[in-house]
C-alpha cells in the first residue's frame, strides 16, 4: 500500500444501522473507497465507540429506525456536545418522507442517503461530505491561525503606544523636574488600583482585564498638557497668584485635545479613548467642584477617578520642588476626609485596604 492509502486508510467512517445486513454491505463499500469502517448495532454502542476512540470518525452514517434511541436522537446528542458537533451525520433509511428529511436537516443532518443502497452514491455522498469536512477543518484551523497573528500584531501595538506615551510622560516629569519615578508609579499603582477593585461588587461588572490593562498604559498621560504651560508659572517654586492657576489648569483641556489631534483620522481605540478622558478629567471632584467642566459623581469617566486618586497620593507623599514630602498617616488621612468631595468615596474604600502594595511609598 503506498503513503496516499495508507493517509486514507486513517480516516474513520462510523456506521450506525440496528440491521446487520446494511452494516455488512456499507463496511464493504468503505474499505473499498480504501477508509476505516466503524460498525454499531445501536446507538448506545456507536458512543461508546466515540468515547473510547482517540481519533474521531470523519463521517457518521446512522439509520433513523432505531430500537431505544433512534437516529433523529443520536444525531441532536451530537450536536450539542462541542466533541462532536462539527463531525458531518448522514442519515440512511428507506423513510423518504418530506418531513422526515426536513427534520433530519433541522437536527444538523447533511445528506441522505436511501435505501437500498447504490454504490455509486454511498460512495459519492461519503466522498463529498469527507471533502466538505476537510475544508472546514483547513478553514479553522487557519481562522485560528489569523487569530494568533492579531493577537500578537495588537500586542505589539499596544507595547508600542505604551512606549511613545511613556516617553511623552517623561518629558513632562523633566519639564517639570519632579523625578523619574512618577509616571512609573501612576501607571503602576492604577494598574493595582483598578485590579483591587475588579473584586469588589461595587465595581465588577466596569473593571474587565482590558480595562486593567489599558489604564496602566494610558494613565501616564494625564498631565500631558502641561507641555503647553509656560516655564515661568509651570515650574515657580512659590505660591501661584490667581491668574496663574488659571492658566494651569487649562493644562487638562489642553492635553485632552492633543491626544484628540494626535490621533486624528485614526480610529480611536480603547486605549485613546482612555487617554483622552483622563487627561481631559482628573482633576473632576466628585462633588463637582473640579475642573475644566465641573463633572460630578459617575459623570466623571472611572478611569479618571482612579487616576484622580492615585495622582494626588504619589503627589502627596513624594518630595516636590516647592515642599516636603507629606508623611503617609497625614496623606491617608486627607483622603479619608476628602471621600465623597475630592474622590469618589468607594475607589477610597477600595485603596485603603490595598494602598500598601502601591509604588513610591
Amino acid at each position: 500500500m503506498d503513503m496516499g492509502q495508507t493517509l486514507k486508510g486513517d480516516i474513520r467512517i462510523l456506521i450506525v444501522d440496528d440491521v446487520e445486513v446494511n452494516l455488512i454491505i456499507l463496511e464493504e463499500i468503505i474499505k473499498d473507497m480504501g477508509y476505516y469502517p466503524l460498525c454499531a448495532q445501536s446507538v448506545k454502542e456507536a458512543l461508546q465507540m466515540i468515547q473510547d476512540s482517540d481519533q474521531l470518525p470523519r463521517v457518521i452514517l446512522s439509520d433513523i429506525s432505531m430500537p431505544e434511541i433512534d437516529g433523529f436522537s443520536f444525531c441532536s446528542m451530537l450536536k450539542k456536545d462541542p466533541y462532536t458537533r462539527d463531525i458531518p451525520v448522514i442519515f440512511i433509511s428507506a423513510m423518504d418522507r418530506a418531513s422526515d428529511l426536513s427534520q433530519g436537516f433541522a437536527l444538523g443532518a447533511v445528506d441522505y442517503i436511501s435505501k437500498p443502497f447504490d454504490k455509486t452514491e454511498v460512495e459519492m455522498r461519503i466522498s463529498t461530505h469527507l471533502k466538505l469536512y476537510s475544508m472546514q477543518m483547513d478553514l479553522e484551523e487557519n481562522n485560528r491561525n489569523l487569530s494568533v497573528v492579531v493577537a500578537r500584531q495588537m500586542e505589539k501595538l499596544r507595547i508600542e503606544q505604551k512606549n511613545i506615551m511613556t516617553a511623552f510622560a517623561r518629558l513632562i516629569e523633566r519639564k517639570e523636574n519632579i523625578g523619574s519615578s512618577h509616571s512609573e508609579n501612576i501607571l503602576y499603582n492604577s494598574r493595582i488600583l483598578a485590579l483591587g477593585m475588579q473584586f469588589s461588587p461595587m465595581f465588577e461588572d466596569e473593571i474587565s482585564d482590558d480595562f486593567i490593562d489599558t489604564i496602566e498604559s494610558s494613565a501616564g498621560l494625564h498631565d500631558i498638557g502641561k507641555v503647553m504651560i509656560p516655564d515661568s508659572i509651570l515650574l515657580k517654586n512659590g505660591p501661584l497668584t490667581e491668574e496663574e492657576r488659571k492658566v494651569i489648569m487649562t493644562h487638562a483641556e489642553i492635553g485632552a485635545q492633543t491626544l484628540i489631534d494626535i490621533y486624528d483620522g485614526t480610529e480611536y481605540n480603547d486605549f485613546v479613548r482612555m487617554a483622552i478622558d483622563i487627561a481631559w478629567y482628573h482633576h473632576e471632584n466628585w462633588d463637582g467642584s473640579g475642573y475644566p467642566k465641573g463633572l460630578k459623581g459617575k459623570e466623571i469617566p472611572l478611569s479618571a477617578r482612579i487616576v484622580k486618586l492615585v495622582d494626588v497620593f504619589d503627589a502627596m507623599i513624594n518630595q516636590r520642588r516647592y515642599r516636603n514630602a507629606i508623611p503617609l498617616d497625614r496623606t491617608l488621612t486627607y483622603i479619608e476626609e476628602n471621600a465623597g468631595i475630592m474622590f469618589d468615596p468607594d475607589i477610597v474604600r477600595v485603596f485603603m485596604k490595598i494602598y500598601r502594595n502601591f509604588h513610591g511609598i
